[in-house]
């Protein structure tokens, strides 16, 4: 009567994956083995000329099957888990290990009776706050110098002298 452990939660062609999770990314203990996840990353982002930091959901709906190493779909109190285990294919396996070791993964919980397919989202910066120019130098005025030019026979002579502009 008892669970055969977690391979039986996995269906065919699916493979288990743990993401570590924290008490922000982990959505504050309130995930359980059974909820959907969305799965966003959030790093920088080399481009030619410069980095910018990037969050972009990387993937929707995904099952998780485990909470650190438990399980046990009716666990009743809240537990800040360190990793949540998620049944993904193959490709996406592969997807999420690139995304933990090259950035921050932080889970959003979907509701229960949430079946909408959720579009391709990605925030920089920019897009967040506008774009944000660095303010203009200020200008700095050159001193114009006023002289005095007396010749003095062949020779030219120039004295510096206050301007009066």
């Amino acid at each position: 009567g008892e669970s055969a452990g977690i391979t039986s939660l996995l269906e065919r062609g699916m493979r288990a994956f743990a993401i570590k999770v924290d008490v922000a990314s982990g959505v504050s203990g309130f995930l359980r083995p059974g909820n959907t996840v969305d799965i966003y990353w959030s790093g920088q982002v080399r481009g030619d000329r410069t980095n910018r930091e990037v969050t972009k959901m990387i993937e929707s709906g995904v099952k998780i099957i485990a909470i650190d190493q438990s399980a046990n779909v009716d666990a009743a109190e809240a537990k800040i888990a360190r990793t949540v285990t998620v049944a993904v294919r193959p490709k996406q396996v592969a997807r999420l290990e690139q995304a933990q070791s090259s950035g921050r993964l932080s889970l959003s919980l979907v509701g229960n009776n949430d079946d909408t397919i959720s579009e391709q989202i990605e925030i920089d910066q920019n897009s967040l706050l506008g774009i944000i120019e660095a303010p203009e130098p200020e200008k700095t005025v050159e001193k114009e110098e006023c002289t005095i030019r007396t010749r003095k026979g062949g020779e030219v002579v120039e004295i510096p002298i206050p301007c009066t502009n």
